[in-house]
Formats: structure tokens, sequence, C-alpha cells
């Protein structure tokens, strides 16, 4: 079977602090409804790192603690040899080798785990049933591993809650997201997926998918190769390799009835083929998003 890749979208910033975009009020519908699922697990305290992302302490099989990175925009989990050692799991060969990361020097793996009653947050806060996760040797920023929350929790849903740093899980048996559970200053759109993947994707106001990445801290990136003025950073990716970010005039981006203004905007260059637009930690930092996979509905509501 030919390698089939995966778009890991944390990234690891060597870059100033990024700004932060401004919900624009009054542009959404009134709450009809405030957003109160039934948690099935204990609430998940989150470590909002720049050059780390939003993390987890973590458990798995008694070892620990592990540092994991909660990435939404993944598609895929990863783990380290050293959590492979430590909670003495058992490697097998991947059906779908992994070719991942922004840059064209991309991490890959062959190695494949599969990983049950994961704990996260305390060692006694255990997630149901279990997922696979691509092993590779090391990752940087010393994290443990990258934790795509769509495949670990599935099938229930979740919310991560980026201004109050919590993460918090649902059944979906019981509770399920709306079109109309519309927030207060907030919006509920659908979850748009591609072939194969379980990623989330919005519709932008003019059309463009967009990938929502809490593994990033950027606002918007562009991927497009184009020459433009400003300042330039450098962007690790999980490959080792590196971007170039130049900063560009802040847009404004619209996702359903909610309209974000002065969006932090990056470009990218050096990226792999394919690369999607990202709207990362530095446009959502102001809401609490909750992700439905049952109803294939996104809820972003502001709780700054």
């Amino acid at each position: 079977m030919s390698k089939a890749k995966f778009a890991i979208a944390l990234t690891i910033l060597s870059v100033a602090t990024i700004g932060r975009a401004v919900p624009i009020r009054g542009t959404a519908p009134q709450r009809v409804e405030r957003l109160r699922p039934a948690n099935i697990l204990a609430p998940i305290r989150l470590r909002d790192e720049r050059e780390r992302g939003l993390l987890a302490q973590g458990w798995i099989n008694g070892a620990g603690p592990f540092v994991f990175a909660i990435d939404t925009g993944a598609g895929i989990s990863l783990v380290s040899r050293n959590v492979i050692d430590r909670a003495r799991l058992q490697m097998t060969k991947s059906r779908r080798p992994l070719v991942g990361g922004f840059s064209t020097t991309p991490i890959a793996s062959d190695q494949e785990t599969q990983i049950s009653g994961i704990a996260l947050g305390t060692s006694e806060n255990r997630v149901p049933g279990g997922f696979t996760a691509a092993v590779v040797n090391t990752l940087p920023g010393s994290i443990d591993g990258v934790l795509d929350p769509t495949e670990v929790f599935k099938p229930f849903g979740y919310s991560v809650d980026i201004p109050n740093k919590e993460l918090q899980v649902f059944d979906t048996a019981t509770y399920r997201l709306r079109v109309t559970d519309v927030p207060r200053e907030g919006a509920v759109v659908r979850w748009v997926r591609e072939a194969g993947s379980n990623r989330p994707f919005v519709k932008l106001g003019d059309g463009r998918l967009a990938l929502l990445d809490t593994g990033s801290r950027l606002g918007l990136a562009l991927s497009e190769g184009r020459r433009v003025s400003g300042t330039g950073d450098s962007i690790h990716d999980l490959g080792g390799g590196v971007i170039q970010s130049r900063r560009v005039a802040p847009q404004t981006v619209s996702i359903g009835a909610l309209v974000l203004n002065k969006v932090p905007t990056d470009l990218l260059m050096g990226v792999a083929p394919g690369t999607p637009i990202i709207i990362g930690r530095g446009a959502l930092f102001p809401f609490k998003i909750t992700f439905d996979p049952a109803s294939r509905l996104i809820a972003f509501e502001p709780t700054e």
C-alpha cells in the first residue's frame, strides 16, 4: 500500500508572541440555550505554552505522567518511544505508514501501537475505549505525544475552552449540538470533513475551507507562494523542518454568523503541497469550541 499522508498541524514556534483576533460584537444571533452537555470525564486542565501548544498530563498503564499536546488538526495521534518503553506498549507494523508535517522534510513512521484506558488530567481520569497512535523516536519541545482528541475520545464529543485552559468530554448519545444552540456572540457551524479524515474543517464566509488547529499558535495561516513585504519568522514542524512565516496585514474572517476582526495573518513558505488554510489559537483564543462528531457541528462560545 502506498504511503498515506497525514497533515500533522502541531507547530513548534520560535517567534515572538502572536496577536489575537478580536470578535466583532453583536454580529451573531442571541443564545437559544446554554451549552450544557453531561460530561463523562472530569474536566481536564490544560497548559497553554507558546512553544509547545495546549498540553495535558497523561498516564498509560499506570506509567506517567507524560506530556501530551492536544491538537485538533493532527489527524492522527503520535507517541514517542519513551512512552512505548515506560508504558510497556506493544508495537506493530503500521497498515498506513505516516508521512506528515508542514515542511518538505516530513516526519515518518511505519510503526503503531494500540492504547486503551489512557488517563488525562489525573491518573484516575480514564478515557473509555482506545485508539491507535503512530510511534516516532522523539518529538520536539520535550513532549511525549500528540493527541488528536477526535480520535482519542471517539465516539464522544468534546470542548476545548482556550481562555480557561480546560478540556471536557461529553456523551453524544445523551446530548447533541443543534444548529439552534447558538451562543451569544458565537456561532454553530457545520463540521466539514475531507475524504478519509475526521479533521475539523469549517467553511469561511468566502467559501474557502479552513482547518481548526489548536496545535498552532498562529491566527490565520495561508500557504500561498507569493512574495510579500513584512516581518519574517521561522516555524519548526514535527519533522524537524523549518518553515518561513511572513506576517501580512490582518484579515477579517467570518465563520457562519461569527465575524473575527483583525485576525493575525501569516503567509507560510516552504510548506508541503496540499497544506490547508489554518486557523490557530491566535484566532481561537476567545472561545470555548465544542466539537460534536455525531451531529457534525462545531460551536464557538466566547468565554474570555
